[in-house]
Parts: structure tokens; C-alpha cells; sequence
């Protein structure tokens, strides 16, 4: 079949299983570029595992240090001719990759908040691995079922305190708009915590360590992002991050517990879940204009591969004084947020192409589910039907 980007607001309904091997191999191929990294993990497991900075932490860890790697995901075969998720062909090219390279790459496919996908897991590290040095854990998930009580809990993106009005993008029809949002309640903010946040982080680790699958000083990482002062009311300082704080407090958790666990601040990139917060696409746009003209842009895979190359120092991490691994360094620099605050006040639909990078955004986006790679032919028919190995 012929596979074509279809757009429905954020998201991507298709996804091109050429588009997203090779989206994978670049990855792949920017790694080899800088080199093998020294010492390091040799037996990885990652949760939430198929997608941005899961899946380049897979590619970095696995084709940097030569690691064996386990991923957990919760993607969509094929199926009655619909294409297979993005996450899905992202994992086929990656384990054939690895495996090409003779290291082990594999795979669980379920509920990564289900304690039947945890059991699961800790079996298959015990028959394939032994045990695991290094526990990545990037969930991205608008929802949670708790496995213990069974209630399922859905999060929101609302500012917390008072209403938050501010200009925000149309990806879709490219047209800038003033958006009202209003604030959460007590409820939505508790349970906004309740998937986002570290609850699940701490699931993870405690059944790893009691069922004895996690190596002597074996680490964990976890992701997180603080972002500028324009998407504080929405971000940082709304129910998203509210779940964030707790995630980072959770570090100091898992570390007293004898894990020793960090959180990686990264810089914003275009990943499916920043797509749908309003403000974050139109800053994310005059962002990427700005770092691309200073020479210090990023992608997932940019950042990943910093993070283990200069950042991690084998488990003994350069932090700052909340004890968080700063990879949103370069965004954070005064001269980069003082040329995107210069921007803000001035950017308009009419020249909203003009004076912010939306093309970069664009293409960042579409690349997300395989789409706009150089060297495939989307006008070929392709096999949407891909196995993936487990």
C-alpha cells in the first residue's frame, strides 16, 4: 500500500514503516559518527522505550556503550490495512539493527503500569540478562490505571491557581490565536500526578530490586523538562508540572532506597506529547530558529548521546544544586531566551514563517511517524505489515 501522512489536530493517524527505519537508522548512523563511549551500562532496560527520548536512549546505550537492551512500549501492530503505530516500525528497525550487530534487543508490548507487564518483564531479564545495570524510564501517557486499585486516572493540561491566557499555534491551519485556558481543580491535579508523576517509577524499581534482577549500583534515570518562563503557567507551573515535581522528588526516593536515581532536564523538541500543550508548538518554533542560528539545536538523539558522552560520567552525574542532570542547558542560555523573548510580542500568523523556524517544527513532526525522510519513496507501495521480534 501507499502510505500518506494523515493529520488529525496533534496527531499523526499513519505512520510510514520505510520512513520510520529510516528515521531509526539516522539515529543510529549520528551515534557511530561520535564514536563508542567508554565503560558505562551493559544490560539496559527501558521503559517507554519505542518513541523520542526513550527510544534514542535504546540507540544510544546499545550502539554507544554496545549494550544489550530490553524495551517495554505499548504500540499498534497492522492491522485490516491500517498502518502499524510509528512506535511499532521504530522498534522493528531498531531490533534488526541491533541484533545485526549482535546484541540482544528485546521487546514487551502492554500496559508498562500493569503489574502483568512488570512480571513480564523482570522473567524476561531473568532468562535473557541475568540482571539489568541501567532502568530508563521515559512514560509518556494521558492515562493510568492503578494496578493495585484499579482505578484508572486521566491527566490534563490546565494551569493551577488562575485562568492562564497567552498566544498559542494552530499547527493545522498555521494561525495564531490568543487561548484562555482555566484553572484545575484539587481532583485534577491529584490525579495529573497520578500518571505523570513517579508513583510508577517507584512500581518499577521496588518489584526490579525485589525480585533481584537489578545488578550491585545498578542506576535508573528518569526525564523531565522545565521550559521558560511563557509556558511556566501552562507547564511548569500547571498540573503537568506539578506531576514533573513529583517525579524529580521521587529521585531522592529511589536513591535512599539504595537505587541511585536522577532526572534529566532536557530541552524542548517536538515529540507527540509537547505537540498537544498550547503555547509549547509556538515557542518550540522561534526556539528552534534561534539555537539553529547559534549553532547549538538539538534533537532526541542529540541530547541523548550528551547526556551519556558528558553528562552521566558512569553513574556519577554532573548536577545542580537540586541534584537534576541539566541537559536544557543551551536552551536555558540567557542570550538564547532573551532572542526568543524579543520574538514573542512580535510573532503573528503573517509572519509567523518568517520569524520563527515552523518549517523545522513541521518537518520535526512529520518525521515523528516516518514521513519526510530523504531517500524513501512515498509514492511506493510499501508492506505495512512488519514483525517485530520479541
Amino acid at each position: 500500500m501507499v502510505i500518506k501522512p494523515k493529520i488529525r489536530g496533534f496527531v499523526c493517524i499513519t505512520s510510514h514503516p520505510a520512513g520510520c527505519a529510516a528515521h531509526v537508522q539516522e539515529e543510529i548512523d549520528y551515534v557511530a559518527k561520535q564514536g563508542a563511549l567508554e565503560g558505562g551500562p551493559k544490560r539496559v532496560l527501558v521503559v517507554g522505550s519505542s518513541t523520542g527520548y526513550g527510544l534514542s536512549s535504546r540507540i544510544v546505550t546499545a550502539f554507544g556503550f554496545g549494550a544489550d537492551t530490553l524495551g517495554v512500549f505499548f504500540e499498534r501492530p497492522s492491522s485490516n490495512g491500517r498502518p502499524a503505530s510509528a512506535g511499532w516500525y521504530n522498534t522493528a528497525a531498531f531490533t534488526a539493527a541491533a541484533e545485526a550487530k549482535g546484541l540482544y534487543a528485546g521487546n514487551i508490548n502492554g500496559d508498562a503500569f500493569s503489574q502483568e507487564i512488570k512480571d513480564k518483564t523482570i522473567a524476561t531479564i531473568r532468562e535473557k540478562l541475568g540482571q539489568v545495570d541501567l532502568v530508563i524510564y521515559s512514560l509518556a501517557s494521558p492515562r493510568r490505571t492503578d494496578p493495585v486499585s484499579g482505578e484508572t486516572y486521566k491527566s490534563v493540561l490546565k494551569p493551577v491557581g488562575s485562568s492562564f491566557a497567552a498566544k498559542t499555534l494552530d499547527t493545522d491551519k498555521k494561525i495564531i490565536s490568543e487561548q484562555t485556558i482555566e484553572p484545575a481543580n484539587e481532583q485534577e491535579i491529584a490525579d495529573t500526578v497520578k500518571v505523570m508523576g513517579g508513583e510508577d517509577w517507584v512500581m518499577w524499581m521496588d518489584a526490579l530490586s525485589e525480585a533481584g534482577v537489578l545488578a550491585e549500583g545498578a542506576a535508573t534515570l528518569a526525564y523531565s523538562y522545565i521550559g521558560p518562563e511563557v509556558t511556566h503557567p501552562i507547564y511548569r507551573s500547571g498540573t503537568i508540572g506539578k506531576a514533573k515535581e513529583h517525579l524529580e522528588n521521587t529521585a531522592a526516593t529511589l536513591t535512599a532506597k539504595g537505587h541511585p536515581a536522577w532526572v534529566a532536564i532536557n530541552k524542548a523538541v517536538v515529540t507527540q506529547a509537547s505537540s498537544a500543550i498550547p503555547v509549547v508548538p509556538l515557542y518550540v518554533s522561534l526556539l528552534f530558529k534561534i539555537m539553529k542560528e547559534k549553532g547549538l539545536h538539538e534533537g532526541c538523539i542529540e541530547q541523548m548521546y550528551r547526556l551519556f558522552a558528558e553528562k552521566y560520567n558512569n553513574g556519577q552525574p554532573e548536577t545542580d544544586e537540586a541534584k537534576r542532570i541539566r541537559l536544557d542547558d543551551w536552551e536555558m542560555k540567557p542570550e538564547v531566551q532573551e532572542a526568543v523573548k524579543a520574538l514573542w510580542p512580535t510573532v503573528t500568523s503573517e509572519n509567523l514563517e518568517e520569524i520563527s523556524d515552523f518549517a523545522g517544527y513541521q518537518k520535526d513532526f512529520l518525521q515523528l511517524f516516518g514521513f519526510g525522510l530523504d531517500g524513501v519513496d512515498y509514492e511506493a507501495d510499501v508492506e505495512a505489515d512488519v514483525p517485530m521480534d520479541a
